[in-house]
C-alpha cells in the first residue's frame, strides 16, 4: 500500500511530496509541502481510506513553523495513513480540507484557536473551543504559553450565532437544559414545531487536559489523567494513550495484560450501553425503562469496585500494563454478574422490541442515509445504525481482540431505534467477549516496566472503540518523559458534528431523543473555571479547597 500510495502522490504532486515512509506494519507516515497539503489529502480518501481526525503542533523553536497532521484509517487492510504538512509561524496558513471533508471542520477550528494556524477556504471559520472573550494573539497550546496561564476577561463578549433561515424563530436549549445534562447550548431554529436548522456552541468547561500533560506530568502519570476525560470511557483513554506510548517505545507488554484490558473495556461498555438505555427511555417519557435499565447497570458498577477498588476511574490501565490481577474467585464474580445481567437485559429487550410507543418515538426519527453518515465520517452505534460496517476492535484489533470471536450488529433503519437495537445486541457480544477472555486468558506477569528513555519526536497513533464509538490518540514523544504533544478525539467530537443534520426536518419535540441518540459525551474536551456571579471575578479552586467542599458537602449529606 505505500509503494502505491507513493507512486499515485508523485505523480500528481512531483516535487511536493518530501517524504513517504511506513514506521510499522499498520501507519504510514506522508509529508508533503503545504501547496500539495489539500491534494494529498483527496489522494489519499481516493485510495480508501477514512478520515480520523487532525492534529496541529508547535514546532516554532525546531523550525520556525506550525505543523498539521491529518489522519486516515484503511480499515479493510488494518492501516492508518497520516499526512503531515508545516507552515512558517509568519504566515501560518493551510487550504482548508473541510470544503472535502465536513468532519474536518471542528478540527481545523480547533487548531486555529489553540495554535494559530489557520485554513484557507474553510467554510465556517468561527471560533469553536476558545472562550468568547479570549484575547486575540495569545494561543494557549504554543510552548511560550503556560499552562496556567488565566487571561483577562472581557464585558459585552458574546458568541454570533449563525444567520437564521427566513420565517423561522430561534428556541435556546442550553446551556443548562432539563434535557441536557451537560453544559452546552442549542440554538434551534423553527418553523412552528419543525426544526430548520441549528448552530451549535459547546467546549464551555474545557479543561486543558492535553496541555497539563505536555507540560506537568511524565508518561506514566497520564493514563490517570486520561481516564478522567470521560465519566464513562476511563478504561477506553487510559488503553488508547498506553498504547501509543507503548507503539512509540516499542515496548511489548505481557498477553495476560492485553486479555485484562479487553475485559476491562467490554466491561465498560456494558454499563455505558446500560446507562443510554435508560437515558433513552427518559427522554421519551418512559421512566420504567430508564429504572430497569440502570437497576440492571448497578451490578455491574459494584463489580468494578470489587475489580478495581472503585466504581469509576479505575486506575487498573498502566503505561505497560495492568495494575491488578484476575484471581480465580473474581473470575467466578465476574462470570456470575454477567450472567444474571444477560438474562435480566434479555427481559427488557423483549418488552421495548414490541412496545408500540417506544417504535413510535424513535422509528423514522433522527434519519440521516448511509451515504450521509459516511461523507460525515460518523462512528460507532450511529453509524452501524445506518449500515456503515465499521468497527475498531475487528478492523484494527489492539489488546486482545485478534483472538475474540464476536458479531458487529449493523442495521440498515437510519434512525433513533436502530440505534437503540444496536446498542443492546453489542451489550450481548460483550458478554460473549468477557467470558472468551475469562476462557482463553493465558498466565504470566501482567506489567512490564519500560526501562529505556523513549526517544524524541516519533509519533504514534491508535485507535480504541469505545462504546459511543472510535476514540484516536495521538502522541509526539517528547524531551522530558512527558509527551511534546497529545491530542485526543473523542466519537463525540465527530457525531456531534452531524446532530444538525440529522435534526433537519424533525420535530422540536423529538430534540432530545435525537441528540441524544449519538449518546453525547460534552465533557470531554471541556475545560473548567469558578466564576463569582456578583463581581464577575475568576478564580481558580486549590486541591486542598476542593477537598475541605466535597468533606463539608458530604457531612452535610449525612446529616
Amino acid at each position: 500500500m505505500r509503494k502505491e500510495l507513493e507512486a499515485k502522490l508523485i505523480a500528481r504532486l512531483r516535487d511536493d511530496v518530501v517524504c513517504v515512509e511506513k514506521t510499522d506494519e499498520r501507519t504510514i507516515y506522508i509529508d508533503v509541502k503545504r501547496a500539495g497539503f489539500r491534494e494529498a489529502t483527496q489522494i489519499i480518501t481516493a485510495a480508501g481510506a477514512r478520515y480520523l481526525c487532525s492534529i496541529g503542533y508547535d514546532n516554532i523553536n525546531r523550525d520556525g513553523t506550525l505543523a498539521m497532521v491529518h489522519t486516515f484509517a484503511l480499515d479493510d487492510s488494518d492501516q492508518f495513513v497520516c499526512c503531515r504538512a508545516s507552515a512558517p509561524v509568519d504566515d501560518p496558513v493551510l487550504e482548508s480540507i473541510t470544503p472535502d471533508l465536513p468532519s474536518a471542520g471542528w478540527s481545523e477550528r480547533e487548531v486555529t484557536d489553540l495554535l494559530g494556524l489557520r485554513f484557507a477556504g474553510h467554510p465556517k471559520p468561527k471560533k469553536l473551543v476558545l472562550a468568547d472573550d479570549w484575547p486575540e494573539g495569545i494561543y494557549p497550546l504554543r510552548k511560550d504559553v503556560p499552562h496556567d496561564f488565566v487571561p483577562q476577561g472581557a464585558e459585552d463578549v458574546a458568541y454570533q450565532l449563525d444567520e437564521a433561515p427566513p420565517g423561522t424563530k430561534i428556541v435556546p436549549v442550553g446551556p443548562f437544559h432539563p434535557s441536557l445534562h451537560e453544559p452546552e447550548h442549542f440554538a434551534v431554529y423553527v418553523d412552528g414545531e419543525t426544526i430548520k436548522g441549528c448552530d451549535y456552541r459547546g467546549f464551555m468547561t474545557h479543561r486543558g487536559i492535553e496541555k497539563l500533560c505536555q507540560t506537568q506530568v511524565s508518561y506514566n502519570e497520564v493514563p490517570f489523567i486520561a481516564e478522567r476525560i470521560c465519566g464513562i470511557c476511563g478504561s477506553v483513554h487510559a488503553t488508547a494513550f498506553s498504547q501509543a506510548v507503548e507503539s512509540a517505545a516499542g515496548l511489548v507488554i505481557p498477553r495476560r495484560a492485553e486479555f485484562i484490558r479487553t475485559m476491562m473495556l467490554e466491561i465498560e461498555r456494558i454499563h455505558s450501553n446500560l446507562l443510554w438505555l435508560g437515558v433513552a427511555g427518559h427522554l421519551i417519557g418512559f421512566d420504567t425503562v430508564f429504572m430497569q435499565a440502570w437497576r440492571v447497570r448497578e451490578q455491574i458498577m459494584w463489580l468494578c469496585e470489587r475489580l478495581t477498588g472503585n466504581r469509576k476511574t479505575y486506575g487498573m490501565i498502566l503505561v505497560g500494563g495492568v495494575r491488578r490481577d484476575i484471581t480465580p474467585d473474581i473470575a467466578q464474580d465476574i462470570l456470575d454478574v454477567v450472567k444474571k445481567i444477560e438474562d435480566e437485559l434479555m427481559v427488557i429487550y423483549r418488552a421495548i422490541e414490541k412496545d408500540t410507543s417506544i417504535h413510535k418515538r424513535t422509528k423514522g426519527v433522527g434519519t440521516i442515509t448511509k451515504q450521509q453518515a459516511i461523507d460525515w465520517n460518523l462512528i460507532g452505534p450511529v453509524a452501524r445504525a445506518r449500515g456503515v460496517d465499521i468497527d475498531a476492535r475487528r478492523d484494527h484489533p489492539y489488546a486482545a481482540y485478534d483472538e475474540m470471536k464476536f458479531e458487529v450488529p449493523v442495521l440498515d433503519g437510519c434512525d433513533v431505534w436502530s440505534t437503540l437495537v444496536v446498542r443492546v445486541v453489542e451489550t450481548f457480544e460483550a458478554i460473549k467477549i468477557i467470558r472468551q477472555c475469562l476462557d482463553k486468558m493465558p498466565g504470566g506477569e501482567i506489567f512490564v516496566e519500560m526501562k529505556d528513555k523513549i526517544p524524541a519526536q516519533r509519533h504514534a497513533i491508535t485507535v480504541v472503540e469505545a462504546p459511543r464509538g472510535e476514540s484516536v490518540h495521538y502522541v509526539i514523544t517528547g524531551e522530558d518523559n512527558r509527551p511534546e504533544r497529545w491530542r485526543v478525539r473523542a466519537p463525540t467530537f465527530t457525531n456531534l458534528q452531524a446532530v444538525p443534520l440529522m435534526l433537519l426536518d424533525e420535530q422540536f419535540g423529538d430534540f432530545p431523543i435525537i441528540m441524544g441518540s449519538i449518546d453525547p459525551c460534552f465533557s470531554c474536551t471541556d475545560r473548567v473555571a469558578v466564576v463569582d456571579l456578583q463581581t464577575g471575578k475568576s478564580s481558580s479552586i486549590t486541591k486542598a479547597e476542593l477537598d475541605a467542599m466535597s468533606r463539608k458537602h458530604l457531612g452535610s449529606m449525612q446529616k
